[in-house]
């Protein structure tokens, strides 16, 4: 009996220890298993790290290409008004042949950069991401008189004529000179670099370039 009882208790501290070290080997693995994550994740960063992805600037072909897209630019717009006087057959005898006329005129002037003219020598792109770009001179595109607003003030004709039929035509051809020339001289082209140069950079700065640097041509005569 008393050898019975030894047996069995034997056998249940055999299956005592099995418990106990199965619980401390599951211990074990789960106590280790963390460290492994931390160190494949450092692993994988110092690969970023000393092996980056290259970035990969476009060509001076392809920048120019873009740009060319673009084609006339229009960055600057003007609305002006000025008072045109035009007049025929005044002299000693205006009085009976004459004809004169005060226009006023009321436009738009349109400047901008004609990015169609850009050359592949205007645009150097380097490895390191810098980019210089040569930006065509603005110009005036478009000066067009708003039939709605323009209009003849006063119109005196001789006695014994009943006016130039093409003198109102005058005055409009000389209505456009002057709504030219009145916004070059409030500086319309200035405007109108700026504004292409500014468009331009953050279009280049889109394209991932570093650093931008433009320069304005030579006004064409």
């Amino acid at each position: 009996m008393s050898k019975m009882l030894a047996n069995v208790l034997a056998l249940l501290l055999l299956v005592i220890a099995l418990i106990t070290g199965w619980l401390i080997l599951d211990s074990l693995q789960k106590a280790f298993s963390p460290v492994q994550s931390p160190v494949s994740g450092l692993a994988t960063q110092a690969q970023v790290i000393f092996n980056p992805t290259p970035t990969i600037y476009p060509d001076s072909i392809t920048v120019v290409r873009q740009i060319q897209s673009l084609a006339r630019l229009e960055t600057a717009q003007y609305t002006l008004e000025k008072v045109i006087r035009a007049e025929t057959g005044q002299g000693p005898l205006g009085g009976l042949f004459g004809d004169r006329l005060l226009f006023v005129a009321h436009g738009n002037v349109i400047a901008g950069v004609d990015l169609a003219r850009l050359q592949p020598g205007d645009v150097v792109a380097q490895p390191d991401g810098q980019v210089t770009i040569i930006l065509p001179a603005a110009e005036v595109f478009v000066v067009t008189l708003d039939n709605q607003k323009s209009y003849v003030y006063d119109r005196e004709t001789g006695l014994l004529t009943q006016g130039d039929a093409n003198l109102e035509t005058l005055a409009r051809r000389t209505a456009e000179d002057e709504l030219r020339k009145g916004a070059l001289e409030d500086g319309i082209l200035n405007l109108a670099q700026n504004n292409a140069g500014a468009f331009v950079e953050r279009l280049l700065y889109s394209l991932r370039f570093t650093r931008v640097t433009i320069i304005t041509a030579t006004p064409r005569p």
